[in-house]
């Protein structure tokens, strides 16, 4: 039973998807830090908050009465929120990683493309009646003079 788990651990798939799953926890970090750091500060600038991700509705308070200043407080409070700021962080990242994901896709059917293009039309065709080669345009064979 080791033998056959480490047959199928050392496949190329298996491999192959181990590091597809690595590189896309590595980029989904990168992509949170782009959305947390760089792209929301400034729409939360615009909306009037610093940190969008604190944007939260109290729908009942907890054990001390708020206003709470930030999610974490209410939370650390019992209170129950609706974090619609981390929610639509959550979506600005996704729409990062798909279309990062739709240029990768595209770019790869790219080159796919670029290797199978089409062969060149055929410059030549055989004369039925000496299946001598002759230019594809002729109307008469050079070598035997049918009208083709």
């Amino acid at each position: 039973m080791l033998k056959e788990f480490k047959e199928f651990a050392m496949r190329g798939n298996v491999v192959d998807m181990a590091v597809g799953i690595i590189i896309g926890v590595a980029f989904g970090t990168i992509v949170k830090s782009l959305v947390d750091d760089v792209i929301m500060p400034p729409i939360g600038l615009l909306l009037g908050s610093a940190d969008f991700s604190d944007l939260f509705i109290t729908l009942k308070e907890g054990a001390t009465v708020g206003p709470y200043l930030t999610l974490a407080a209410a939370k650390e409070a019992g209170a129950v929120t609706l974090g619609y700021g981390a929610f639509f962080n959550t979506i600005i990242s996704f729409l990062i990683v798909a279309f990062a994901v739709f240029l990768l896709i595209k770019g790869i059917n790219k080159m796919k493309r670029r290797q199978e293009a089409p062969a060149a039309a055929p410059t030549t065709k055989e004369c039925p009646h000496c299946l001598s080669t002759i230019p594809i345009n002729a109307t008469r064979c050079a070598h035997c003079t049918s009208n083709l």
